[in-house]
């Protein structure tokens, strides 16, 4: 058996000490087995938290997906497995953060390679994903998003979000019922399947298509406001 499926077996076991000894012998983390699976997919599946985090640390992709466009943290929330999909979720708040950064750096370069906005996306029920099918937005990160929502509107009033993307955080703010929700979204595809979607049409939304670098004239004051990671990702 090759090394690649005896990783995907110890995770499966969670035999986390056979998992570790495996990546230490430098075993490809990302391997997918004969059901286009990762290991990491098998310890989420089966809630094997230890294994989770052994995988992620080695560097093992949190949004990779399997041949139904399920992640790691699609399977440990569908099975329940709240650890393990804490795990996850925090391994991709975490990513986000470093991928905001690295753009930010790499404006600063002039290096444009990898633009979002010129980047084709494509949906499905529960995903957003960019033209090489890594996942831009997942629905597991429903909770994260409802957070963020929580914090913005904790003053009520005007709120103000910067990215659409599968609106997620869009759908938990207008549960707080604000005043006005403005959002601003720089993708052409997103933008319009937001028009097909009826987001226009709701009375406390205004939609301004372009980057917020772009569209400062147009904004105004506001109460609470929420930057999506992804928005770094454009040129100047």
């Amino acid at each position: 058996m090759e090394k690649g499926q005896q990783l995907c077996e110890a995770a499966r076991n969670g035999d986390v000490a056979k998992a570790k000894s495996l990546i230490a012998s430098g075993v490809d983390v990302s391997f997918f087995d004969r059901n286009g699976l990762t290991p990491l997919m098998h310890a989420a599946n089966l809630g094997h938290t230890d294994v989770v985090k052994a995988l992620l640390e080695a560097g093992a992709p949190w949004n990779a997906l399997s041949p139904s466009n399920q992640s790691a943290g699609d399977f440990s929330m569908d099975a329940g497995h709240q650890e393990a999909f804490e795990v996850l979720l925090n391994a991709g708040i975490q990513a986000e953060l470093i991928l905001g950064t690295i753009a930010r750096k790499t404006k600063k370069n002039g290096d444009s390679e990898g633009d979002y906005l010129e980047d084709r996306v494509t949906f499905s029920e529960d995903k957003l994903m960019d033209s090489d099918s890594k996942a831009v937005m997942m629905a597991w990160e429903k909770p994260l998003m409802e957070a963020h929502a929580k914090a913005v509107c904790s003053g009520g009033g005007n709120i103000l979000n910067v990215g659409f993307g599968m609106g997620l955080v869009d759908t938990a703010i207008q549960q707080y019922g604000p005043a006005t929700h403005t959002i601003v979204e720089a993708h052409p595809e997103v933008y319009e399947r937001m028009l097909r979607t009826g987001w226009g049409k709701k009375n406390n939304v205004k939609i301004i298509f372009g980057r917020w670098q772009d569209v400062l004239s147009q904004l105004e004051s506001y109460d609470g406001i929420f930057f999506d990671t992804m928005e770094n990702i454009t040129k100047t």
